[in-house]
């Protein structure tokens, strides 16, 4: 028997030809996801969300249990397999989502956080610059003459002066 060989163009020096995608790659912007999913997962957190649940389930139920049998689409006699299948879509769908909006929140978060340690850190350098820059003037001050003890001084010179010069007045002879 004849060994089948490959043909030489598909060897390990020739690059293989890209094969045509079948699904077609679609251009979502992930920004616009994320917020998009942020906007649904904070929809579903809410009040109304669960009340407008509410009412369709409940008019689900009441239409498919009291209307006549030839207008329910789905029957009481089989479950309501259609509102299960319903409710089990939404619920897969409703996960991810509010899984990928918890993320979104979370980087947004380690962000902020980031940036108040930054800040905080100018802060502190600040704070210490500050305080090294208030104990040299403080340091200064004591070596510079203040308002108060120049007054004193000169108070003082002012008391010898007038001590001198009754020491040098004459006295008058008796």
């Amino acid at each position: 028997m004849a060994e089948k060989r490959k043909p030489a163009s598909q060897g390990l020096d020739t690059p293989r030809i890209a094969k045509r995608r079948l699904i077609p790659k679609i251009g979502v912007s992930q920004e616009s996801f994320g917020r998009a999913s942020e906007g649904f997962a904070r929809f579903m957190g809410t009040p109304t969300f669960l009340v407008y649940m509410t009412l369709f389930c409940a008019i689900w139920l009441a239409w498919n249990s009291l209307a006549p049998a030839e207008l329910q689409f789905d029957p009481k006699a089989l479950n309501f397999t259609l509102l299960t299948l319903i409710l089990s879509l939404q619920a897969s769908y409703a996960a991810p989502l509010i899984l990928l909006a918890e993320n979104r929140s979370a980087d947004r978060d380690r962000v902020s956080v980031e940036s108040d340690r930054q800040r905080a850190e100018r802060n502190l350098a600040d704070t210490e610059f500050l305080t090294r820059e208030v104990a040299s003037l403080r340091i200064a001050m004591r070596d510079i003459a203040t308002r108060d003890f120049m007054r004193s001084e000169l108070r003082s010179l002012l008391e010898e002066l007038e001590a001198t010069r009754e020491h040098e007045k004459p006295k008058p002879d008796h």
